[in-house]
């Protein structure tokens, strides 16, 4: 388990990334549609309006991923694997300050060889996700 001081500079850590990932919420404008007279410029419009919706998924599943470590935190429960309940070394949590799994668990979720906790939540822009809700 982490010490008092450590706990102090990863809730900064944490802290600081929510303030930045909350800063760029209002960056939504760039998502608006837009048509140009040409093809060539509607083209590179569309692709930059798809580059930022890319964006805006990962910030939105990132400020999750914070937000969660700061509740565990006050939980108490902050630095141990949500998989195996192993702590997580202090080095990942240096580097990641809202990692939710050890190294070890985090590969083999990544491999496909074990699924990460569920939330209930999914990305509200991601097609595949709306195409199976509208089935």
């Amino acid at each position: 388990m982490p010490t008092n001081n450590r706990l102090a500079k990863y809730r900064s850590a944490l802290e600081a990334k929510l303030a930045e990932l909350l800063a760029s919420r209002s960056r939504r404008e760039e998502i608006t549609i837009e048509k140009a007279p040409d093809a060539v410029d509607d083209l590179q419009l569309t692709t930059l309006r798809e580059l930022a919706i890319s964006k805006l998924n990962r910030d939105f599943r990132l400020l999750r991923e914070v937000r969660a470590a700061l509740a565990r935190l006050d939980e108490g429960t902050y630095g141990i694997c949500l998989n195996c309940e192993e702590p997580i070394a202090p080095r990942r949590l240096e580097a990641i300050p809202w990692a939710a799994y050890c190294v070890r668990c985090q590969e083999a979720i990544d491999a496909g060889e074990a699924e990460a906790a569920p939330d209930g939540e999914f990305d509200l822009l991601d097609p595949g996700v709306i195409a199976e809700q509208s089935k």
